[in-house]
């Protein structure tokens, strides 16, 4: 399964309880959106994951990837923008779906109330009008459901990558400016090698006294394991790191 797919399993998953906030917050949303697009030129998607379906705004970048629809404005019956995604070298386009799963999990852990202070900056190759790539930054915030627990809406923006990263992948809080590197990584090298043996041990139900007899290591290199596999996947207990890497296929 592709980070894209769980990605998709796990927006699905959600639950989503009725209410008449839900029609007054969009519009609200989509007018930021369209302000986005407006003021950044960027290309604006608003994705919501409650009723599948997106809101691109199109800015004069757009024209920049030879997509003639400055100014306007589409619906897509899809949280997925694949005619975007077709312009994404395929090489950072599943680095992309991979660090965005993980920045998932990581929302999912904080508070509600500081939800929206984060976004992930990412850097991406896309095609111009010309057929060359360019570099483009592309960011992407989850904004809470009004009623309950869940992640209702994703804004995602692409625009020129006009400053260097300090690196490819970034979680930026954008109310105190911290920053977290996130490695490059893509469905089969988030984990190392020894990681993954940790953690197919831990799914197996040993202990950490267990699996450092098993692998002839000592228990604070276990330990040591333990936290970066929580780390890379962005989870906080053991137990979601084996289903979210049973869902990628690690182990």
């Amino acid at each position: 399964m592709e980070a894209v797919d769980v990605l998709d399993k796990e927006f699905r998953a959600q639950d989503f309880t009725d209410g008449e906030r839900y029609g007054e917050i969009l519009s609200r949303y989509k007018d930021m959106a369209r302000s986005y697009s407006q003021m950044e030129n960027a290309i604006a998607v608003l994705s919501d994951l409650r009723n599948n379906k997106s809101y691109i705004y199109y800015g004069g970048f757009s024209q920049t990837l030879g997509i003639d629809t400055l100014g306007k404005e589409g619906v897509l019956s899809s949280i997925w923008e694949e005619e975007i995604f077709r312009l994404i070298h395929p090489d950072d386009l599943v680095g992309k779906h991979s660090q965005e799963l993980c920045f998932y999990y990581f929302i999912k852990r904080q508070l509600k109330k500081k939800r929206t202070f984060y976004y992930l900056a990412s850097k991406l190759r896309m095609k111009s009008r010309d057929g060359a790539y360019i570099s483009a930054l592309h960011r992407i915030f989850y904004i809470p459901s009004p009623t309950n627990d869940a992640l209702w809406l994703a804004l995602c923006l692409y625009s020129p990558l006009v400053f260097d990263m300090p690196a490819k992948y970034l979680i930026v809080n954008s109310a105190n400016g911290q920053m977290t590197e996130l490695e490059r990584q893509d469905n089969g090298t988030i984990l190392s090698v020894r990681e993954k043996q940790v953690l197919g041990l831990i799914d197996k139900g040993f202990t950490s006294k267990g699996i450092a007899d098993s692998l002839n290591i000592s228990i604070n290199t276990v330990s040591r394991h333990r936290q970066c596999i929580l780390a890379k996947l962005q989870v906080k207990n053991s137990i979601e790191a084996c289903r979210v890497a049973k869902d990628l296929r690690l182990i």
